[in-house]
């Protein structure tokens, strides 16, 4: 049974529950309980293991190096559940104390499971939203990496911080404009796309786009900003219509 398929009063109880499991495991210095949730087939179970570590890293101090060490220890478990998990709550931690975390997170990121390295990339995006300066850092210093999946990864990763504040990833994104693996060069557009729509926004990504070298790439972006409205339309600033005027007065367009 899931923990949705619960009644209100059973997952409270069932939640105050695996609090006191995990607390107790951290306190004895011991893995059973956090092994058994993490490792549950049911996300939101797993969803409630990592939130419990962060709040319990936040409200114990005592304990912060022992739940650190915990994630270290369990980042190379052979499930990739129980890895993906403890991602998450490095996320978690991350989101106030990012320098703590990220020398985990250079070990996520290269992690054999596409679950676990989606985790490093929302775990980045959540933790870039409110942390930036260290998320962006991070990012900058895979943005050349060997692997193209680490350098889509990263870049990924400082999305959401750009839908709020383009003007802080548009230089990391200008940086590998001339990106040549199609799926690393796919997601410089996707991003591009997705940091385009909120409030003053699309000014700032097409002002920055004047200043790019590839116009090839540049063209493309355009269309998929273009598009963005389109799917988006709802939470667009402005209509697909001013948005497609202003991006064809900008470029001088007929």
């Amino acid at each position: 049974m899931g923990y949705y398929d619960l009644s209100k009063a059973e997952r409270v109880q069932f939640y105050n529950t695996m609090e006191e499991h995990i607390l107790l495991d951290i306190t004895e210095e011991k893995l059973d309980h956090i092994l058994l949730y993490a490792a549950d087939r049911d996300t939101y179970i797993r969803k409630n293991t990592y939130l419990i570590l962060g709040r319990l890293y936040d409200a114990n101090p005592s304990f912060q190096s022992r739940i650190i060490q915990t994630l270290g220890q369990l980042l190379k478990n052979e499930n990739e559940k129980i890895r993906q998990t403890m991602v998450n709550c490095l996320g978690e931690i991350g989101k106030k104390e990012a320098e703590k975390v990220l020398k985990l997170f250079e070990i996520a990121l290269f992690d054999k499971h596409h679950s676990v390295r989606n985790a490093v990339i929302g775990s980045l995006k959540k933790m870039g939203e409110v942390n930036p300066i260290p998320i962006l850092n991070f990012a900058k210093k895979y943005l050349h990496h060997p692997e193209a999946d680490i350098r889509r990864e990263v870049i990924h990763g400082i999305e959401l911080r750009g839908r709020t504040h383009p003007e802080e990833v548009l230089p990391l994104l200008k940086e590998v404009q001339f990106e040549k693996v199609k799926r690393v060069r796919n997601m410089v557009i996707h991003v591009l796309g997705q940091i385009s729509y909120k409030k003053d926004c699309l000014e700032k990504v097409i002002q920055a786009l004047h200043e790019w070298e590839n116009t090839e790439l540049v063209k493309e972006a355009l269309v998929e900003i273009l598009d963005v409205h389109i799917r988006y339309k709802d939470f667009c600033v402005k209509t697909y219509a001013d948005a497609k005027e202003y991006i064809e007065n900008q470029f001088n367009r007929s």
